[in-house]
């Protein structure tokens, strides 16, 4: 059974064109479910690695504008275009757990986390058509259920881990994994859809359907 489409909730400023600095399939859904269309540009081979002691949210905020700023510095890059880009991070305390490098790191990040509460930090960072340019990092805790390491291995087979930040997407199988989340959901996601769409209509740049 076909599902209705979705009727759109927001559009952009006149003579503007979003660019997402993303290859995520999430944030990808996220505009789709705005109904704002959009053209997507992978800033492939420019995320920074964390500097000694910096903090997780100052680290997700850094990464997401070296992705909108390479992004806006392509030749083909659109004057008209209002550049999104976000970075997601997993953090137990002050260590940042990126991708896993294999399955054995995948199992010791999971082996960490079991059990414990951790957070999730998305920095997002806009680049607008008028020179201007404005970002922001949202914190989410989650909590883990305590694991045996056999449902780990299971999970760490799946072959999800490989390419997620703390080697696990709540949006997936991985889901399970989770007893509880406080704050917004779609940060863990990857997007803080509530923030940024306060932050574009605030600024005039979308406006709702009307």
């Amino acid at each position: 059974m076909n599902e209705a489409p979705l009727t759109p909730l927001f559009v952009l400023r006149p003579g503007i064109r979003l660019v997402l600095a993303s290859a995520s399939p999430r944030r990808r859904q996220f505009m789709d479910e705005w109904g704002l269309p959009y053209t997507v540009v992978r800033p492939a081979g420019v995320e920074p690695r964390p500097k000694n002691g910096e903090p997780p949210a100052d680290y997700a905020l850094r990464a997401a504008a070296a992705k909108a700023r390479a992004v806006a510095g392509r030749p083909d890059a659109d004057s008209a275009g209002l550049i999104l880009a976000a970075d997601t991070v997993v953090a137990l305390g002050h260590d940042i757990l990126g991708k896993p490098a294999d399955p054995a790191d995948a199992l010791r990040m999971l082996r960490r986390l079991s059990g414990r509460e951790h957070q999730v930090i998305t920095g997002v960072c806009c680049l607008f058509p008028d020179g201007t340019a404005s970002g922001f990092a949202d914190t989410s805790a989650v909590r883990f259920h305590a694991w045996p390491d056999d449902v780990l291995a299971a999970y760490v087979r799946s072959g999800e881990p490989a390419d997620k930040a703390g080697a696990y997407a709540i949006q997936g199988q991985g889901a399970f994994l989770v007893a509880g989340v406080h704050g917004s959901w779609s940060t863990v996601v990857g997007l803080p859809v509530s923030r940024l769409a306060d932050l574009l209509l605030s600024g005039g740049w979308m406006r709702p359907v009307r």
